[in-house]
């Protein structure tokens, strides 16, 4: 985790969990990697801005930093809801940011199913935050970038207060 994007969580705390997932998620500084022209990820899949796919993706155009923030805030809601009602124990902002972030990129349904959520709601917080770190594969391989963001999730996931970022 980059110095400016540890300074931009840390400023956030008490903006609750989207603030934080949003900030580490989107912009330069963000685990996405926000691109303003549409490009196809590791999967090859369209993407844009900060991991936004869809069929609404307009693939010659150049997008703001606006549109790519209103995109990620969008596209962050189902994720939130998922964690929001499948996670029934307590969680931190930090916590909570980090799984906003996981489900974002894993996706809902993957998230619905796994251990990382058993061990969660069985109390296994530590537990589960290490399931993190088998998330790591895309399209059947193992790629360095996931492996980074993960670590990334994992130690906002095990964070209990901003000086533990």
């Amino acid at each position: 985790m980059t110095g400016s994007l540890r300074n931009k969580l840390i400023a956030a705390a008490g903006g609750g969990a989207m603030l934080i997932a949003s900030l580490f998620l989107g912009g330069q500084d963000g685990v996405e990697g926000r691109k303003y022209e549409a490009y196809k990820d590791v999967a090859g899949v369209w993407t844009v801005c900060d991991g936004h796919t869809g069929r609404d993706i307009v693939r010659v155009k150049k997008y703001t930093d606006r549109e790519c923030d209103q995109l990620l805030w969008k596209d962050l809601q189902p994720a939130k809801r998922t964690v929001d009602n499948l996670v029934k124990v307590p969680l931190g902002e930090y916590q909570r940011a980090s799984l906003y972030s996981f489900v974002f990129n894993v996706g809902s349904d993957a998230f619905s199913k796994s251990t990382l959520l058993r061990k969660l709601n069985k109390g296994d917080h530590d537990g589960a935050c290490e399931e993190m770190r088998r998330w790591v594969y895309a399209g059947g391989m193992k790629w360095k970038g996931l492996q980074n963001r993960r670590e990334m999730e994992r130690s906002m996931c095990l964070a209990e207060s901003k000086n533990d970022l």
